[in-house]
């Protein structure tokens, strides 16, 4: 089932991934109807999504969680590392800090919880596609207070650097560990600058030198740094 985009362009190949027929079924009816989306393949379990994506080379795979078997965390990491170019997008019914967090290491690029309505998982599988990280508002507001949680108050001098110096990256700045911060939080650019009160133009550079002494690719990748190295974390 595919719709074809608006612009002319090849639409965004994508699988869908849920144990539950039902939902499986209904995402790829409702994910056919959008324009510029078009499924190539469903899978009931991590195991069979894993093998589907080397066969089909989807561009999104729009992903369960709690599934039996090898589950959506495990199946995201092994998809992710074997073919790079292939997004994931989570979509579950869980929204706690262990499942995002997990999900976002795995290297998810976005998480969106099953409340989502039919425009914003459409939203979520473009951008994904276009490398662009999406996360549920709810989503983005735990890893705010986990972010919050995890490093001391930017207020403090000096105390983002020893959160830099502890997570066992001296090279980030006390402004760049901030930054990653609010990145790791889900912030956008501008959301950033008005938290700490500098330009936009200011934060871009900032990203660009975080992308670059972390290795990063992208906003998706930075904030998996930041959880892998301690910068932020779940709350307790």
């Amino acid at each position: 089932m595919s719709s074809e985009s608006v612009d002319g362009s090849d639409p965004v190949g994508v699988i869908v991934v849920d144990d539950q027929s039902a939902v499986r079924e209904g995402l790829v009816l409702l994910l056919g109807t959008l324009s510029g989306i078009t499924v190539t393949g469903q899978a009931a379990d991590g195991e069979s999504a894993v093998e589907l994506v080397a066969a089909v080379h989807p561009q999104v795979v729009l992903m369960d969680l709690n599934m039996p078997g090898c589950g959506g965390a495990e199946a995201t990491r092994r998809i992710t590392g074997a073919h790079p170019d292939t997004r994931v997008v989570v979509l579950t019914t869980y929204a706690d800090d262990e499942s995002i967090i997990g999900a976002l290491q795995a290297g998810a690029l976005g998480y969106l919880t099953k409340d989502a309505t039919r425009a914003e998982i459409g939203r979520a599988v473009l951008a994904a596609a276009a490398g662009q990280a999406v996360l549920d508002p709810g989503v983005q507001q735990r890893l705010l207070s986990a972010a919050v949680r995890g490093v001391p108050s930017p207020a403090v001098p000096g105390q983002a650097a020893q959160a830099a110096e502890a997570a066992g990256d001296t090279e980030l700045t006390p402004r760049e560990a901030e930054v990653l911060v609010l990145i790791a939080a889900g912030q956008t650019n501008r959301e950033i600058a008005r938290t700490l009160f500098v330009s936009e133009a200011t934060v871009k550079t900032h990203v660009n030198r975080i992308f670059m002494k972390t290795g990063s690719r992208d906003r998706a990748q930075a904030m998996r740094y930041a959880f892998t190295h301690g910068l932020a974390r779940p709350t307790s």
